[in-house]
């Protein structure tokens, strides 16, 4: 069998898997739409967090923009696990101790106003938005590749299966399907690595053949042996590129991207959202730890996929002949995202990092053409194909039902609609969820930037608008509505005009000599959050003080039960 008709085989049944499981478990009430009931065991919990955090930035992207930044790209792995462990100590179990269906919700009660739950949907919205724009766009490069159809084609088709498991099934439908999903991309992600691990090191563990010595004899100038990152280091320097263990950002931007990355990761609607949907608090804490496991795995085995797909890059193009091209070359120059220009005519391949370079490769690409570069089996390939859309729905369909959920029940249950009825609001939230789609979808066909680079733009935000109002709503029972509202707008309001400046208006002054304090757009998001911390708790401090029935509400979820009793001896 072709590699072609594998992948139509692995992605077709995937696709087959997942609306039947959708149909299977149809959301019957707006329990199930918004936390699946709240039933969910704390396993399947964290299967399902897992997929929704590994998205087209995780399974796609992060490894590609690693093996062309080197060093700078450990600033997306820093911020993204450390965000996740942040978030599962320090609110995931005392959001779900409030037991809300959404993060406005929380916002609303804690700062006892319609205003902060608009304001918090607004922030959600932009956020999430920003994000599912990454994901939508994820989802075409895979179809463009191995469906062979237009990127913006590929968009459609992905918005057309969202569309049938988020709105059908809501989250009770998105949580089950994400469990199968993660253990496609998981396969996805491990088989082509340990393969690929044991060709050019001997070892079949990729975390250790990432630092274990080349198999194929290299040496170094003085006889010895030499690692991989050696050798990447050596290959890259002698085409004009820099090291690629020694980065080129100053310490402050890869701190500040780290921080935004953290703190945001922190801040995402649709990862809290997802500890609502077990029974107890205990098990929030539970599928946290199950779900970092999960995590862990993948993320582990990042930097080795990223510094083995870049050797192979450059063993396979550079200095070939046009006519001898790898197949993996001219396939993917099909789509659009590789392409040669022979620019001083001798037939021949070039690639450095001077003005003589000759080809164009999308880091987006890196993951997906990896088992192809390395000249793996066609059931590889495939796998990968199915692991890619895998990645990439999961997370759109979490984010497509935070919107929708935010629409439907912040904006018009709990705000301009309070008469609807269950059935009403269950059927607004599809249709906002419909809508979402459709604006996602744009966003994929049109979108701001690489995928990891859009994903981090939203972190940005998440983390200068909405991680300060939940952190000190936890946390701080004299920070009021007015300090929060305050805080969130200005936080968004800094943080978005700073990128669309740099990203849009004025991109001819997107360098170093021109940012604030040296920050990029994509570490800005740390200083919306100071901004956002330090206006909240400053309006705060003028203002009157949050009633005493919040104030015991905030004392209440900070404290864990039977610490009283235990107080008491």
């Amino acid at each position: 069998m072709t590699t072609q008709m594998l992948t139509y085989l692995f992605v077709g049944a995937s696709f087959a898997l997942y609306i039947a499981i959708a149909i299977w478990s149809r959301a019957g009430s707006t329990k199930d739409f918004y936390v699946a009931g709240g039933g969910v065991h704390p396993l399947v919990n964290g299967m399902a967090t897992a997929a929704d955090w590994m998205s087209a930035a995780s399974f796609i992207s992060m490894a590609g923009i690693i093996a062309f930044m080197g060093r700078d790209g450990a600033v997306y792995l820093m911020g993204w696990t450390g965000g996740y462990v942040l978030l599962a100590l320090l609110l995931a179990p005392y959001l779900r101790k409030f037991s809300r269906f959404t993060v406005p919700d929380f916002i609303g009660e804690r700062y006892y106003s319609r205003a902060a739950r608009i304001v918090a949907v607004v922030c959600l919205i932009f956020v999430s938005f920003t994000y599912v724009a990454g994901q939508m766009r994820g989802v075409g490069i895979v179809f463009s590749r191995f469906l062979e159809v237009d990127v913006n084609t590929g968009v459609i088709i992905g918005m057309a299966i969202v569309f049938m498991y988020a709105v059908l099934g809501g989250m009770k439908g998105i949580t089950y399907t994400q469990v199968a999903q993660y253990c496609v991309l998981l396969f996805a992600y491990m088989v082509p690595a340990v393969f690929i691990s044991i060709m050019i090191t001997d070892n079949p563990i990729p975390q250790l053949g990432f630092g274990s010595m080349v198999a194929d004899g290299s040496l170094s100038a003085d006889g010895s042996s030499i690692s991989v990152l050696q050798k990447l280091d050596y290959v890259l320097l002698d085409l004009g590129f820099g090291a690629y263990t020694e980065g080129a950002k100053s310490t402050m931007d890869v701190f500040a991207i780290t921080a935004a990355l953290m703190f945001g990761t922190a801040g995402l609607p649709h990862v809290l959202v997802r500890f609502f949907t077990v029974p107890k608090v205990s098990d929030a804490r539970l599928s946290a730890g199950y779900a970092l496991v999960f995590i862990a795995i993948v993320y582990t085995t990042a930097p080795a996929v990223a510094s083995f797909a870049r050797l192979n890059l450059v063993d396979t193009v550079h200095n070939t002949p046009y006519e001898q091209a790898p197949e993996w070359f001219s396939t993917w120059q099909e789509t659009g995202l590789v392409d040669w220009e022979d620019k001083n005519d001798d037939g021949l391949m070039q690639y450095s990092a001077t003005d003589a370079n000759e080809i164009t490769i999308d880091r987006d690409i890196i993951v997906l053409a990896n088992p192809e570069i390395a000249g793996l089996p066609g059931w590889v390939v495939a796998l990968v194909a199915a692991g890619g859309v895998a990645a990439a729905l999961s997370t759109a369909a979490g984010l497509l039902l935070v919107i929708s959920s935010a629409v439907s029940h912040d904006l018009l249950k709990q705000t301009l609609m309070p008469a609807i009825s269950d059935k009403q609001e269950l059927l607004f939230a599809r249709i906002a969820a419909a809508v979402a789609v459709c604006v996602a979808g744009l966003f994929g066909i049109y979108p701001p930037a690489f995928v990891a680079q859009v994903v981090a733009f939203a972190f940005g935000l998440a983390a200068s608008s909405l991680f300060p109002a939940l952190l000190m709503g936890i946390f701080s029972k004299r920070i009021n509505k007015e300090g929060a509202i305050t805080g969130m707008l200005i936080g968004l309001i800094f943080t978005f005009t700073y990128i669309v400046y740099f990203k849009f208006v004025a991109p001819e002054f997107n360098s170093a000599e021109y940012w604030l304090l040296g920050i990029s757009p994509e570490g800005i998001g740390f200083i919306g959050m100071l901004l956002n911390f330090a206006s909240a708790y400053g309006i705060s401090r003028v203002t009157a003080p949050p009633p005493v029935e919040v104030q015991n509400m905030v004392e209440d979820i900070r404290i864990p039960v039977g610490a009283g009793i235990a107080h008491q001896h």
